[in-house]
């Protein structure tokens, strides 16, 4: 029997952002606080693996927690950006409950500056197909994110 192979830095955060728009669908349903299901993300999620063999990847957690954390910090600047960037009759509390958690966990990236808008944006859109395989929403994700990250960021343009 193999040693299952130790993710690397790319996909932790990779996973470490799918974490983020599952946690913060998580608090918007449940009315939990961030620091709850911080802990329970971090205890019962990372890495657990299920009968049919599938393992989630250990996430990065220090990119789980600032995405979080910035997320709820900059919630209303976040929000603002978004609905600028949607078309006006269908502001951010219109849509798709875990878009709109995409949105916010990829705009807390893109406000704190740390990763390159382009990065950002990639890793979003693979989430959105992650949650929206067959949709429509990784194109219109793709959008959205290009027009917060030009207003977020305009000198990386």
């Amino acid at each position: 029997m193999t040693e299952p192979r130790k993710p690397n830095r790319n996909q932790m955060r990779s996973a470490a952002r799918l974490y983020a728009v599952q946690a913060l669908f998580q608090m918007e349903q449940s009315g939990q606080g961030v620091d709850t299901v911080r802990r329970e993300f971090e205890t019962w999620r990372f890495g657990v693996g299920y009968e049919d063999g599938e393992e989630l990847a250990e996430g990065d957690a220090d990119l789980f927690r600032a995405t979080l954390e910035g997320a709820v910090s900059w919630q209303a600047k976040i929000d603002q950006m978004t609905d600028r960037a949607l078309v006006a009759k269908w502001p951010i509390a219109r849509i798709d409950p875990t878009l709109r958690a995409l949105f916010r966990a990829a705009g807390a990236e893109l406000v704190e500056a740390k990763a390159p808008p382009k990065v950002v944006i990639t890793e979003y859109v693979d989430v959105a197909k992650a949650f929206f395989p067959e949709g429509r929403e990784p194109k219109f994700v793709n959008a959205v994110l290009d027009h917060m990250a030009r207003e977020a960021r305009p000198e990386a343009f």
